[in-house]
């Protein structure tokens, strides 16, 4: 829960320092994070593959916000930092709800224990911070027109509603696959930002940086197709061990042979 929050809240934090492309560049190293951390814990085994897969889509993302972003040391190292606490938070979350035992495959058993512990971990930031000019901002507490008001809280009601539901998809695909295969989903949500940003902001993109999306796709194709022969492969094993396990399905197997 403090990874969690301490990720949500630095990340939110570094867009008053740095641009839409630094920040997804930056956050994007969060795979090598998760890889680095599933590898300690024994989720995940070292593979060429899987780590061709981080490097293309870890190298595409590069390419493809190369030279179209403003540098900020300080905004830097807070998305760096929250890179770092997030392939702890998804490495641990994927333990968490893959342990039979505890009973948290659902993600609303798991946002209901984590959501008041983020909140703890985030409040003290908070105060600190924004405690002050909050409590003193036109906008909420201080309030003279009450429409100022109701469009402020109606945002941040949206804004909550999102962000639940994105917890609530984040957390049911770790539960049914790993921390890595989420991390890599979501970097077709980082892609998107992109393009709105570049849209909406008049950015333009180099051959390099198309390039770089191109890349990045590839590695998310590479990663996709290995997940599918994957699976297959262990669907096969299972079948064959739940044979081979059952003398009489396994006598019948045989006996179906020597009559063809």
């Amino acid at each position: 829960a403090l990874s969690t929050s301490l990720d949500i809240g630095l990340s939110n934090w570094s867009f008053l320092y740095v641009t839409v492309s630094l920040y997804t560049m930056t956050k994007s190293s969060a795979i090598i994070f998760i890889l680095l951390f599933s590898l300690l814990f024994k989720l995940e085994e070292v593979r060429v593959a899987l780590l061709l897969v981080v490097l293309l889509i870890a190298g595409g993302l590069f390419m493809f916000t190369y030279k179209s972003t403003q540098f900020n040391a300080q905004g830097f190292m807070l998305v760096l930092c929250a890179s770092f606490l997030g392939g702890i938070r998804w490495t641990l979350t994927q333990i968490l709800m893959q342990k039979a035992e505890l009973g948290l495959q659902n993600p609303i058993d798991i946002m209901f224990h984590l959501q008041p512990l983020m909140f703890l971990g985030l409040f003290p930031l908070f105060a600190v911070f924004e405690g002050l000019p909050l409590s003193v901002s036109e906008k909420l507490f201080r309030f003279h027109e009450a429409g100022t008001l109701f469009s402020l809280v109606g945002k941040l009601f949206l804004g909550g509603i999102l962000a639940f539901g994105l917890g609530f998809s984040e957390f049911l695909l770790v539960s049914r696959t790993s921390s890595l295969t989420l991390s890599i989903a979501g970097i077709f949500k980082e892609i998107c930002i992109l393009f709105l940003a570049t849209h909406l902001l008049g950015d333009r993109l180099s051959l390099l940086n198309w390039l770089g999306f191109a890349v990045c796709l590839s590695g998310i194709s590479l990663h996709v197709i290995l997940k599918a022969m994957n699976s297959k492969g262990e669907k096969a094993l299972k079948l064959h061990k739940e044979a081979s396990s059952d003398p009489d399905l396994e006598l019948l197997l045989r006996h179906t042979e020597h009559g063809e």
